[in-house]
């Protein structure tokens, strides 16, 4: 009898049990997300493009969300350790994040130490701009053009955050395409800190985001001498690409047209993998609606903080698309050019 009785109420907890877990499972998200907070993760230090983009972004998120969106910034390896937080972070939807599509990438790639996500597997939530990026040189440069960089003999020194954060892998790519003698120099917070260098003397040279370039050309930190890609920039419409700046090889050619590829990836909007398709679809509908808001929109005009929103699903294809594509023999050179630059 008492065998039976235990069984009895081991069964019952066990049906309580299932309940339970059915009931979470159909709670609405609406219902889910309501009165909670989000944290969006920026993987660099206050200041810099991504972290001005997420806190220009987050008011809108909220209203779409239903909830508080709380800004935290996770500088470390140009942005890697926080992106490996999400990797393995609860897939709950209340943690997401705004990623350098192309420093992501290329750190998965390239195999970068430390690297334990994959990108293709996170859920992908949107993309809220994609930007040219843009070779600066402080004020006091002796360099105003690309041909004065080449007619050189200097070692040229650039300024990064991570060993694939966009500021360093650009640098890398550039100097391996252009022959060029060069030192990348890790271990700033973010851009920001990176270009007050340049601006300072510290460093010669910073390989950034047109957005970013903007902000320091406008304000004499910085002076522009190429953008790096077969398009101009809308900032910069005077100042040449670096097929125009340039006298290139097929090889080199080759280089930057990949290394551009991967940038229109752009800056993605990010959640921990495996989240319930019921929350994964709630978020990428309110990211959709919050990055088409009009008023957003108007509001990155007004600051030149340009929102060009592309959906969930395209994200996750152009994505995809980079990360698949790599041959190993490509990979193979990739690594070679990068592991050549930054060990000088």
């Amino acid at each position: 009898m008492g065998w039976f009785c235990s069984a009895r109420i081991l069964a019952c907890l066990a049906l309580g049990s299932l309940c339970w877990m059915t009931s979470a499972r159909a709670e609405a998200p609406d219902d889910f997300f309501k009165g909670k907070t989000i944290r969006l993760v920026v993987g660099y230090g206050p200041g810099g493009g991504y972290d001005i983009y997420a806190r220009m972004i987050s008011p809108y998120l909220s209203k779409a969300f239903g909830t508080t969106v709380v800004v935290e910034n996770q500088p470390g390896a140009g942005g890697i350790t926080a992106l490996n937080r999400i990797a393995t972070g609860q897939p709950d939807g209340l943690t997401i994040m705004i990623v350098n599509g192309l420093g992501a990438t290329l750190a998965q790639l390239t195999d970068q130490p430390g690297v334990r996500y994959d990108l293709g597997k996170l859920s992908h939530l949107g993309t809220v701009s994609a930007s040219p990026w843009v070779w600066l040189v402080g004020p006091s440069s002796p360099y105003r053009s690309v041909k004065d960089v080449l007619a050189s003999k200097k070692r040229q020194m650039w300024s990064a955050s991570g060993p694939m954060d966009g500021l360093s892998d650009g640098a890398a790519f550039t100097c391996a395409a252009l022959q060029m003698d060069c030192s990348i120099v890790l271990g700033y917070p973010g851009s920001n800190e990176a270009a007050h260098a340049v601006a300072k003397g510290e460093m010669d040279m910073i390989f950034v985001s047109d957005t970013s370039a903007n902000n320091y050309v406008k304000s004499g930190q910085a002076h522009a001498l190429a953008t790096m890609g077969r398009q101009k920039s809308r900032f910069f419409p005077d100042v040449p690409t670096i097929f125009e700046a340039a006298s290139l090889n097929a090889e080199a050619a080759a280089l930057f047209d990949f290394h551009s590829t991967a940038e229109n990836l752009g800056r993605i909007l990010v959640a921990p993998p495996g989240m319930a398709a019921d929350r994964l679809a709630f978020l990428q509908k309110s990211v959709a609606e919050a990055l088409r808001d009009p008023q957003l929109v108007a509001e990155g005009e007004r600051t030149q903080r340009y929102v060009d929103f592309i959906d969930a699903d395209k994200t996750r294809k152009a994505t995809l698309s980079v990360v698949a594509e790599m041959t190993p023999d490509q990979k193979k050179k990739i690594l070679a050019l990068i592991a050549s630059a930054e060990k000088k």
